[in-house]
């Protein structure tokens, strides 16, 4: 039997999200979780993949796979304190003013350019030899 339908379940991780959001604007979480909590949250709140979601089966890996494994390691690392006071805060204010998706799309697009950078040099390198 199900506890929870899909509906459910999407608004929770979006509340979740959200309120880790929340946690790495917040002065008590140390710069490590900060950092890791703008690459996740922009990641998922990204329009743009890492693997294109046209790509049959891998495309989809980065969404069922990559994103639970970093919210689930960034709630690990958020102090507890913090973590509780952003999801009570994400409760009650349903974000009327989302956190810009460009930051996310902007991190993807260098991870892009800095494979493909690498891939000529080896390329290059290849060649040369």
């Amino acid at each position: 039997m199900r506890t929870m339908d899909w509906k459910t379940r999407a608004k929770a991780l979006k509340q979740e999200v959200y309120a880790l959001y929340l946690c790495s604007r917040h002065p008590k979480t140390p710069l490590y979780a900060k950092l890791f909590a703008v690459l996740i949250v922009g990641y998922a709140l990204s329009p743009i993949d890492l693997i294109p979601d046209f790509v049959p089966v891998l495309g989809y890996i980065d969404d069922l796979v990559l994103i639970p494994l970093g919210i689930t390691l960034l709630i690990r690392m958020m102090p507890r304190e913090v973590l509780e006071e952003c999801r009570e805060k994400a409760r009650i204010n349903c974000p009327a003013n989302k956190p810009r998706q460009w930051i996310g799309a902007v991190m993807v697009v260098c991870l892009w350019a800095l494979a493909i950078y690498v891939t000529l040099r080896v390329v290059a390198h290849v060649i040369r030899s």
